[in-house]
């Protein structure tokens, strides 16, 4: 469908709510329920954002970005070039050398996710009108896997506000045939990739666009142009790396990358992903796609070779994470939108009542936004507080652990963990060495960025290192090493040093104290 038949849809962007004798009542309620919904999506983002400590990868860049700030305290425990690329830690580090800490880092989060659904509408209005966009930018503001991961300092977040900007120059380079916007979304791609490495994924999603929209003209010349806008920026980190002489360190990140074992069931992303993009966000995408079918043009192409690439990769990919696939959620957003924006339900009778069309969408955007709403909230201020998702928060106990261990173990204390995930936080929060007896020496079976202990026995037995460090997380992952290491505190007398216990409720109705996060001194 070519753009001189997609003008003919231009009439279907005026509001439904516009004519008939419901139209101001409608209108009102319509625009008063978008305003409290972005209000509440900031609120989401907020809502106690700095009341658990940093997760682990959390830890990893806030501690990347103290030491671009050049903090003495995380240069010995967190090289700057470690794994990824650099842009958000390195303007993190602004907010270190300020003064900020997690609140501040988190905040910075927060702004990209925020940004991102500003940019969405721009793109919902520029592709189906102001309604879309509207629409489009509240499922996302609302959406529970938006809101779960701008809330952590995380790359992926910063990573999808720049690829939606990708989207945006994109679509205005289609609607407008302007070649500076191709140049400007080719930069935007540099910038996205310096974000995320895996975000370079776009760049074959656009290949797939240019290549089924024909209608779109583009010359070859003004690709390559293109391609070397974003080469020229994403360049900086290979060049940064070169300099400071730390390509070794991504070569063997990117070995462990390509032979590391899978992590998760082939299911992990069908069973996880739709329900926090919200079940009825992505059946409202499909359903959209086939009652407008007749309506296609670049305009979906786009948003689905958006969408599939990444989803494919990742899907076949052995190696998955939970905040992997968040660049795909704004383009779905938009195909909601979309749907719920253009299309025009039919009138529905109950009994000696009739309800109008416009009622009818009315009633569908307000209960797909609200089905979202309550996912989110549930998801940010769950009842089972015991029940803790990779990917989804910080680790409840890390930071007071941290905080005692800075402030009761001497300089130069060496803590042993079950994993990296404590290691780090001890580093972070507790300025001490940390080990995962998890951590093997083989570097095609473990993440370059962690060092390994070696003999875990033998360092206890040499009293070089004083502590053992035993958490419920790592526990429930890694059942045969959290044996080893409570193997290791019976063997070396451990005396229990300092716990932090949540308090849950039994099956009698009584609560009960679980241990979270234990540290023991040990002598050999």
């Amino acid at each position: 469908m070519g753009e001189a038949a997609y003008e003919s849809l231009r009439p279907l962007r005026v509001h439904p709510w516009s004519t008939g004798a419901l139209a101001r009542p409608l209108a009102i309620a319509g625009y008063g329920f978008i305003g409290g919904g972005f209000a509440l999506a900031v609120f989401f983002r907020f809502w106690h954002l700095n009341t658990v400590g940093f997760n682990s990868d959390e830890a990893v860049y806030a501690g990347q970005a103290k030491a671009l700030a050049n903090d003495p305290q995380a240069l010995p425990f967190f090289p700057v070039f470690r794994a990824h690329p650099l842009l958000f830690q390195t303007i993190l580090s602004v907010g270190y050398r300020l003064g900020g800490g997690d609140l501040m880092a988190r905040s910075f989060a927060t702004a990209f996710g925020i940004g991102t659904v500003i940019l969405v509408f721009m793109t919902g209005r520029l592709l189906y009108g102001h309604r879309a966009g509207l629409l489009a930018a509240l499922l996302v503001a609302l959406m529970p896997y938006d809101v779960l991961v701008s809330r952590q300092v995380l790359l992926d977040g910063p990573a999808t506000f720049f690829a939606v900007a990708s989207l945006y120059f994109v679509a205005r380079y289609a609607t407008s045939l302007h070649r500076p916007w191709l140049y400007a979304a080719g930069a935007a791609m540099g910038l996205t990739i310096l974000a995320k490495e895996t975000s370079i994924l776009a760049i074959g999603a656009l290949f797939v666009f240019f290549a089924l929209s024909p209608e779109v003209r583009t010359r070859t010349r003004d690709l390559a142009y293109a391609g070397a806008a974003m080469f020229a920026v994403a360049l900086a980190y290979p060049l940064a790396i070169h300099f400071a002489g730390g390509g070794h360190r991504g070569q063997n990140y990117l070995v462990w990358q390509l032979f590391r074992r899978p992590n998760h069931e082939w299911s992990f992303y069908p069973s996880t992903v739709p329900v926090v993009m919200g079940p009825l966000v992505v059946a409202c995408a499909l359903l959209g796609l086939w009652l407008l079918r007749r309506q296609m043009s670049w305009r979906e192409t786009l948003l689905l070779s958006w969408i599939l690439v990444p989803a494919i990769f990742f899907q076949l990919w052995p190696v998955k994470g939970f905040q992997y696939l968040l660049p795909t959620a704004p383009p779905v957003a938009l195909l909601a939108g979309r749907m719920l924006a253009l299309w025009r339900p039919p009138s529905l009778t109950l009994r000696a009542f009739r309800l109008p069309g416009a009622v009818v969408s009315v009633a569908l955007c307000m209960l797909v936004l609200t089905s979202v709403a309550v996912e989110t909230w549930s998801r940010i201020e769950p009842r089972d507080k015991s029940v803790f998702v990779a990917g989804s928060g910080g680790l409840p106990g890390g930071r007071q652990t941290g905080t005692w261990v800075r402030k009761n173990t001497p300089l130069g204390s060496e803590f042993l963990a079950i994993g990296p995930s404590m290691a780090n936080l001890i580093s972070f929060y507790g300025l001490r060495k940390a080990y995962g007896v998890s951590v093997g020496p083989n570097p095609l079976r473990r993440n370059p960025a962690y060092e390994p202990i070696g003999n875990a026995d033998l360092a206890l037995r040499r009293n070089e290192i004083q502590y053992i460090v035993w958490d419920a997380y790592s526990a429930a992952r890694s059942p045969f090493f959290a044996k080893t290491l409570l193997n290791l505190r019976r063997k070396y007398n451990g005396r229990l040093a300092f716990s932090v216990t949540l308090n849950l409720p039994t099956k009698s109705g009584a609560t009960a104290a679980r241990p979270l996060i234990q540290i023991y001194k040990v002598r050999s």
